[in-house]
């Protein structure tokens, strides 16, 4: 895969796909950012990340992503720290998943700040960035729940429907600039941090939410749910140059739960 070499930005890094992203970038010779609001989970996550095999080690910024200040700071650090930005991963997120009517005003306004603005702010300051160099890959973790329509998920799709509905237009409006924007939308995936969580449940919890997945599992033709492994070679592909052809695409990674 032609990407070995350049610096990337990967949002929501201390854990779960983003860490696993990460990861995989960085075995495959890339130099990343990690980003997280969580300083505790960055300070352990940054080193399990595997070195490039230069004396350019990966570095980690917290900050608040949902804010604008928060993504400044994060682009401003990353060029300071790596003297370019070659890709940036919108992976920060999480869901606030529950029916649409047990949301309340602050997990509506939460699943929104997560999902839709980080991705919005960290995209909106890199661009300028790109545009100077003529190049850049911008890959964003959108959810396969836009398409067809999960239980419990209505809130946290319209927030990821406008990640799925942005990239579009950004594509076609930076494309002279050789610039990049796609989705990797990924269905159900059990993160180890989500597998230790559901240890930590109730019976009465767990024996709901194992309910629940299994719902969601018989909706995927496969049977199972993506790996983080899957999920990182998908947004790695996007972000190399062996996707430079590949713009304003969402990529489904989810054993044919919906299919075109």
């Amino acid at each position: 895969m032609k990407i070995s070499g350049r610096t990337a930005i990967v949002t929501g890094a201390a854990s779960g796909l983003g860490l696993g992203i990460a990861r995989h970038l960085a075995s495959l010779g890339v130099r990343v950012c990690l980003a997280d609001i969580d300083e505790q989970d960055l300070i352990r996550a940054l080193p399990t990340i595997p070195s490039t095999g230069t004396a350019d080690a990966a570095c980690a910024v917290t900050s608040d992503l949902s804010t604008r200040q928060g993504a400044q700071r994060l682009v401003a650090t990353a060029i300071d720290t790596m003297g370019h930005i070659d890709i940036l991963v919108n992976n920060a997120g999480g869901g606030v998943i529950r029916p649409t009517l047990a949301h309340t005003e602050a997990t509506l306004r939460e699943t929104m700040d997560r999902n839709l603005w980080t991705m919005l702010y960290c995209t909106l300051e890199i661009i300028p960035h790109m545009v100077e160099r003529n190049y850049g890959r911008v890959v964003s973790i959108g959810a396969e729940s836009v398409r067809n329509g999960l239980w419990q998920h209505a809130v946290y799709s319209a927030a990821k429907g406008g990640v799925h509905g942005i990239t579009p237009g950004l594509a076609r409006e930076f494309a002279p600039n050789h610039i990049t924007f796609n989705v990797v939308a990924p269905a159900m995936v059990i993160t180890p941090e989500h597998a230790a969580l559901m240890q930590r449940m109730s019976t009465a919890d767990r024996h709901e939410h194992d309910r629940f997945l299994e719902q969601i599992r018989c909706s995927i033709p496969s049977g199972r749910g993506g790996t983080v492994d899957e999920v990182a070679a998908a947004a790695a592909y996007l972000a190399s140059d062996d996707a430079g052809f590949v713009t304003g695409q969402i990529l489904s990674v989810n054993g044919g739960s919906s299919m075109l």
